[in-house]
């Protein structure tokens, strides 16, 4: 049982009384003084379950303040200030000293596919293929070393190979005759195939309406598919389940929290993923929040879209992710003039004007975000045009462009016109740019990765990375927004540096922009009172380091509502 204080130091005065020695009593009366000094302190001090001190914490609110202490409870933030408010003030068990580390708002990747990225664990990583030849003795070592009844890989990229040129699946069937091979390119909009997975889906070249598709030679299938084709083939390959994909789903977790991610915007799920992330939030497997875009087929649209706004503490299922064309590096993004590299080729356009249109009236009526992935400049124009039609200007309805890649002149203003959003991925013009030139011409390469012109139509613009088509890390993300440079430094001067965004905009992007993108910024993106505290310590200040040191930045702490999920 717990004495009270005041019986405590009622016995306390008795005791000095009745010492003899009058030394001793001063002695002891200076001990009481000091014990009830520091009891009245921590009467006036309200409680905190940890406090960050000596630290650099960009809040990222709306004045960008800097504080170098903050007081976190329940998972949320407390109070921020300087050291000697928050001790003052507050009291913790936890008290964490930050040794003058710079803090910073949980990052957010504002576009990505988290889980496609927990899947990759099945496929053999062909991202370091430099040749066709590469490729083949990456794909014979995974058969040898992890024998299954399918081969699956993903990364491969023909514009890193000599020739630049799309394969043939004749090597592939004469070392894999009887293993269905399916290898998903880079952007995933495309993949090579061999001759025992394309028997299994049942296509034949007299199937395929629209051969832009579907490459054909001498009667028969090359083994490059694109788009809707390319998402057949990927569907066919088996999915783990049960303990098996949760682990794979913590451990991408993990891979993210130690690189400062603390949500993600999963662009593109169907209701049993969807499903399957819920439930792992409600068992404390899984401490990513989400924001899912849901796929717009039959089973979504009654389950989610017809039903209204669903928001959890983790998990919010708010938007539709549409599709209007394909991937600049396969050629299927839909331009407005043919490919410089290849005239009389436009890329293809996945969706018709009036089946969006279907779309963003239902979206519209139910509070829905649509978020449609457009690269080419001919889709971002067909994607604005229907917009239009459903969004008034000064809207807040933030429906997306998402990537936003090569957008013509013209068409620029009809962002900010009508609250359109632009969500880009800046590292995608640096992986880009040594071949972007070839596809567009130089002209048209002026109005791709515009990032700083799209930012100037609403003040705002979020920022993720696409991964796993690119990788998992906000620091590059800001890097490549900052300095338009490859983790190499090059070029030198930085691609198109007149659309870098500056250091303070690059940080916006990945926490409160990037929240506010999925209408998050009331609880998620910067650290102020109330707010979650999810944030991030790195070992480096990547606001004030030379631009160089930039990518050398790594997590040193990650925590997600006060607690840590991952620490170096």
């Amino acid at each position: 049982m717990q004495v009270p204080l005041s019986e405590v130091l009622t016995k306390f005065h008795k005791f000095v009384s009745s010492l003899t020695n009058i030394k001793m009593q001063y002695r002891y009366l200076f001990i009481l003084f000091i014990v009830m000094v520091m009891n009245s302190c921590n009467r006036d001090r309200s409680a905190a379950d940890l406090i960050i001190e000596n630290a650099v914490i960009y809040t990222a609110d709306s004045g960008f303040t800097i504080y170098t202490a903050m007081a976190v409870s329940r998972g949320k933030v407390l109070a921020l200030g300087d050291d000697r408010y928050i001790r003052e003030n507050f009291n913790a068990d936890s008290v964490f000293n930050a040794g003058g580390r710079a803090v910073f708002p949980g990052f957010i990747d504002a576009h990505c596919h988290f889980y496609g990225y927990a899947l990759q664990k099945q496929y053999a990583d062909l991202s370091y293929s430099n040749s066709f030849e590469q490729l083949l003795e990456i794909l014979q070592k995974q058969n040898e070393e992890y024998p299954s009844v399918w081969l699956a890989g993903r990364g491969w990229d023909q514009n890193r190979w000599p020739g630049r040129s799309f394969p043939d699946n004749e090597e592939l069937n004469l070392l894999f005759p009887d293993i269905p091979v399916v290898l998903v390119r880079i952007d995933g909009h495309a993949v090579l195939v061999n001759d025992a997975a394309i028997k299994l889906s049942g296509l034949t070249p007299d199937s395929i309406p629209d051969k832009k598709e579907a490459f054909v030679k001498d009667g028969r299938f090359t083994g490059i598919f694109l788009e809707s084709y390319a998402d057949l083939f990927r569907e066919m390959v088996p999915v783990p389940a049960g303990n098996e994909l949760t682990m794979m789903m913590k451990e991408a977790a993990l891979n993210c929290h130690s690189v400062g991610l603390t949500m993600v915007a999963d662009a593109g799920l169907d209701a049993t993923t969807i499903d399957f992330i819920d439930s792992l939030h409600s068992e404390n497997e899984l401490k990513m929040a989400v924001y899912a875009m849901i796929t717009p087929n039959e089973e979504n649209i009654n389950r989610f879209l017809k039903k209204g706004v669903r928001v959890k503490p983790k998990l919010s299922i708010r938007s539709v992710k549409m599709y209007a064309d394909g991937a600049l590096g396969s050629r299927g993004a839909c331009l407005l003039e043919p490919y410089s590299d290849q005239p009389g080729n436009n890329g293809i356009m996945t969706i018709t004007p009036e089946e969006l249109g279907r779309i963003c009236l239902m979206a519209y009526d139910k509070g829905y975000q649509v978020n449609s992935h457009a690269i080419g400049d001919s889709a971002v124009r067909m994607v604005l045009d229907v917009y239009s039609n459903y969004l008034l200007p000064e809207n807040d309805l933030r429906w997306r462009v998402e990537h936003a890649q090569i957008v013509d002149p013209d068409d620029i203003g009809k962002f900010g016109e009508f609250a359109i959003i632009p969500s880009i991925q800046a590292t995608h013009a640096t992986s880009d740019m040594g071949w972007a030139g070839q596809r567009l011409g130089s002209k048209r390469l002026k109005n791709a990765y515009a990032y700083r012109k799209l930012l100037s139509e609403n003040g705002w613009i979020p920022n993720g990375t696409d991964f796993p088509i690119e990788g998992i890390s906000p620091v590059n993300t800001f890097y490549a927004s900052v300095a338009r440079k490859d983790l190499k430094g090059n070029p030198p001067k930085g691609f198109q540096r007149e659309n870098a965004l500056t250091r303070e905009e690059a940080l916006r992007s990945i926490t409160i922009w990037a929240a506010k993108a999925c209408f998050e910024e009331n609880r998620r993106g910067s650290l102020e009172p109330g707010k979650n505290a999810d944030f991030v310590i790195l070992d480096r200040d990547i606001m004030v380091v030379p631009e160089k040191e930039i990518p050398l930045a790594k997590v040193y702490a990650t925590y997600i509502d006060g607690l840590p999920v991952y620490s170096r």
